[in-house]
């Protein structure tokens, strides 16, 4: 089944090739003036040029073709060339029936395609921050539009699990504990099999060894001493973990082993699930492998001690800079977990589109990195290399969102604090138990946070505004599952007392009816759209645009009364728009509570 606006689309595109002009001019677009028309065509304006005409008489040759289909309502020529088109109530009622038996909604469906999508990114002894809510909560969406589009999706958090900052780790807990068996070269025995420290140690250890690295201008010559030599022993600790020293890494094993687990527990708050919880460690055992191909190649070269690539292409129009695939001394860094990470994926999966979801303040490094991994042979020359890089969330001041005392906020602290603000406004409705309005905010609270990250392109930075965020009118969650909850709670009292004897939608009566069959018409390309262009936006826009018509539509029709036909279409049409709802929020990464 094709999207409407395609279906459309093909009858302009015979006309215009009927009338001797290239079909490409019989493009059709959604109107932004519905008052004036339901769809529109301007290719007569763009065909002008070439054939040497008026637009104007290009489209009324083309409308002059068109005006027997019966899918037209009314189709017109406004000067200098327009073509306006509104459809038939037949025509776009029959399309919505053939939706009701449609599991995808008339999509048309990928078919044998793989995908990695890297995101979420968090470090191994950290908590999760603020920070590390878009990733999450965009990664999520995209991946599950994905799936829903057919495709092998996996989902790989990348955990930042090596490098300098795992040997800041081990450096203080031996500063700590040196008395523990890991820094012991000869303890021959087992190793503890319970961590000999928590996940609040960890949060609070990693800190305080940065701490120790950095030293104020007005340091003494000691304090600098100690500061280097704090650095100088986390890199040779760093080096440990690469030679997987006995003791050294057994120890790192354990701090990955306790951070991942409270890792999933605070992903689970947010709905969010990885197939793959691999981190830039697992990408060592290829680096090696990956030079030498580099060197067989003879693209790598070695630069003040370095090893680099040359990335810079004829139409760039500013530097960049060599990509460095080793520092000095052999020891890996950010690009080299990051190729071999691409080296790995196309090892295991054979991806055709691997998606980076990460700040876009990185998008300099993915240059290196995809130019470097393309020119190394390391990824298949078909495979789609995606970056999508999203804005920061900031405060009401402008700023990177901040604690009311200037840190950065915890994720399971914001996760509470707007599922507070949604339980005071849910006092309101006194005929909900308290226990129940506490789970039904945490559903909406989790609906508020991730519509309010994903109504917003990706790219753009967004102030987060907690009472914005959960208002229960506006573009926001709340809306769009009050809305859903409304439409459950009419189809739950028809169905206590009855049933629908054919299951089809009647043509509309009233202009608000066919208005919103229109919308119904118009998801499958939204869906489309969304996938095509890894917008979840889309989608939010689009559901918080079709419950503004729903909400007029139920204003307007008494939903539950009338003719058994004409209430048997009405239920029909309230259990489509259910089903597209749920679809909708699904694919954001959220749900809908049954009562609100």
């Amino acid at each position: 089944m094709k999207n409407f606006i395609l279906i459309l689309q093909e009858k302009i595109e015979k006309a215009f090739e009927e009338c001797g002009y290239d079909k490409q001019y019989g493009k059709v677009i959604n109107s932004n003036r519905l008052d004036l028309c339901e769809f529109q065509c301007d290719g007569a304006l763009m065909a002008a040029k070439q054939y040497k005409k008026a637009p104007f008489i290009i489209a009324e040759e083309v409308v002059e073709k068109c005006k027997n289909n019966k899918e037209f309502e009314k189709i017109e020529v406004v000067k200098p060339g327009f073509i306006n088109i509104d459809v038939s109530k037949e025509f776009i009622t029959t399309y919505c029936n053939q939706i009701i038996n449609e599991e995808k909604f008339g999509c048309n469906m990928e078919k044998d395609k793989t995908v990695v999508i890297d995101y979420g990114g968090p470090n191994i002894a950290k908590p999760l921050h603020v920070g590390h809510l878009r990733p999450a909560i965009i990664g999520e969406s995209v991946k599950r539009i994905h799936k829903f589009f057919g495709n092998r999706v996996i989902g790989d958090v990348h955990l930042g699990d090596w490098g300098l900052q795992m040997g800041l780790v081990i450096e203080e807990l031996k500063f700590r504990h040196p008395d523990w068996p890991y820094f012991n070269e000869n303890f021959d025995g087992e190793y503890p099999k319970e961590a000999l420290f928590t996940v609040s140690d960890l949060e609070e250890i990693y800190p305080c060894a940065s701490s120790k690295t950095k030293v104020s201008e007005n340091a003494t010559e000691e304090e600098k001493i100690k500061a280097n030599e704090f650095k100088e022993n986390a890199r040779k600790n760093t080096a440990y973990l690469q030679e997987k020293k006995k003791g050294y890494y057994d120890l790192w094993k354990k701090i990955v082993e306790i951070s991942v687990k409270d890792l999933k527990e605070n992903y689970k708050k947010l709905d969010v699930e990885f197939d793959l919880w691999l981190g830039e460690s697992d990408s060592q055992k290829y680096v090696k492998q990956m030079v030498e191909k580099m060197q067989k190649l003879g693209i790598i070269y070695e630069s003040n001690g370095a090893m680099v690539v040359d990335v810079q292409e004829p139409t760039d129009t500013t530097e960049i800079n060599p990509c460095m695939v080793l520092k000095t001394g052999g020891v890996s860094c950010y690009q080299t977990t990051d190729l071999a990470t691409i080296m790995q994926r196309q090892i295991d999966f054979d991806p055709n589109e691997i998606i980076y979801v990460v700040d876009k303040r990185q998008e300099l490094h993915f240059i290196q990195v995809f130019r470097c991994a393309r020119k190394s042979e390391i990824i298949d020359k078909d495979a789609k290399l995606t970056f999508l890089g999203f804005g920061t969330m900031n405060g009401k001041d402008g700023k990177p969102f901040k604690t009311r005392n200037g840190g950065v906020m915890r994720l399971e602290t914001l996760i509470k604090e707007i599922n507070e603000k949604v339980y005071e406004k849910m006092n309101e409705t006194k005929e909900i138990e308290d226990k129940e309005k506490r789970e039904i905010s945490e559903i909406v609270g989790l609906a508020a946070l991730k519509y309010a990250d994903l109504s917003n392109q990706i790219s753009k930075d967004y102030i987060f505004d907690i009472d914005k965020f959960t208002s229960f009118d506006g573009k926001t969650g709340p809306y769009i599952l009050y809305t859903l909850v409304r439409i459950k709670s009419i189809l739950n009292k028809f169905n206590e007392t009855s049933s629908i004897k054919e299951n089809r939608i009647l043509e509309p009566t009233e202009d608000i009816e066919k208005q919103i069959l229109l919308k119904i018409a118009k998801y499958s390309q939204v869906l489309e759209e969304s996938y095509l262009e890894n917008a979840p936006s889309k989608i939010c826009i689009y559901l918080y645009e079709l419950a503004n018509i729903f909400n007029s539509y139920y204003q307007k029709v008494k939903i539950l009364q009338g003719a058994s036909e004409k209430l048997d279409s009405n239920i029909v049409l309230l259990t489509l728009l259910k089903r597209i709802f749920e679809n909708g929020i699904n694919l954001l990464g959220f749900k809908a509570p049954e009562k609100m």
